[in-house]
């Protein structure tokens, strides 16, 4: 579905992204884990047309992602949920979730994916004429979710969507996740909470500055001696 190839991006003279290979199967959770710096960030926000690769490739269904403008990759069929959840914090719960259906034409199934959107959050039907910005971090980043999801992407890129979420939260969000991804929608996963992220997903890559160290099964490196050490406190 996702492929990336020799992949390099630079900020100015710093090569932040060194040659990278890695794919996303229809159906599966990737994650990309690793420490602060390493780069999961960055090859979200090139995946999705916000920065641009120096060489390489990202096909999506064997389109090729760089010749596209931003604002066109959604409608290919691929949502970005940013770090930091960036919610239109001045509208509500309702007027952010119409903003994720902009570039739909269906305006019919419109209202019938907010239902759905509420079935699986339901916290934000109870806040739907709330003020985005005074919702918790946890509804927030529920909000972010569902924003994206109103999309009806393909693919969802999900970076640190458990960032500053106390662990009851965390789980929650953990759980939509695997919700999100059992009723169709593929999920690319960045995330600090390595634990979490290998027990959702089907493959990992560790990233470590710029480059890829391990990739595999996100079970079989969950007891990794060198993963555990490294992001798992063993």
């Amino acid at each position: 579905m996702l492929k990336v190839k020799d992949l390099n991006v630079h900020y100015g003279k710093i090569h932040a992204i060194k040659g990278i290979d890695f794919e996303v199967n229809e159906g599966e959770i990737v994650t990309l884990i690793g420490a602060n710096g390493a780069g999961k960030t960055t090859i979200l926000q090139t995946i999705s047309g916000l920065l641009k690769p120096s060489e390489g490739m990202i096909s999506f269904e064997g389109e090729n992602l760089n010749k596209i403008p931003a604002h066109q990759i959604p409608t290919l069929g691929i949502a970005h949920v940013p770090e930091g959840r960036r919610i239109f914090a001045e509208m509500t719960v309702y007027e952010n979730l119409q903003m994720g259906a902009y570039i739909r034409k269906d305006k019919d199934q419109i209202q019938e994916d907010m239902e759905k959107i509420f079935l699986n959050f339901p916290r934000l039907k109870e806040r739907i004429k709330q003020i985005a910005g005074t919702l918790s971090g946890g509804e927030q980043q529920m909000l972010a979710m569902g924003r994206a999801l109103m999309t009806r992407p393909k693919l969802i890129l999900l970076d640190e969507p458990s960032m500053g979420l106390a662990p009851l939260l965390v789980d929650e969000i953990f759980n939509m996740i695997q919700t999100v991804n059992d009723a169709g929608t593929t999920v690319l996963l960045v995330e600090q909470n390595a634990n979490k992220a290998l027990h959702i997903a089907n493959r990992a890559y560790v990233l470590e500055t710029g480059y890829i160290k391990l990739s595999g099964n996100a079970r079989e490196l969950l007891v990794n001696p060198e993963v555990q050490q490294a992001y798992l406190g063993g």
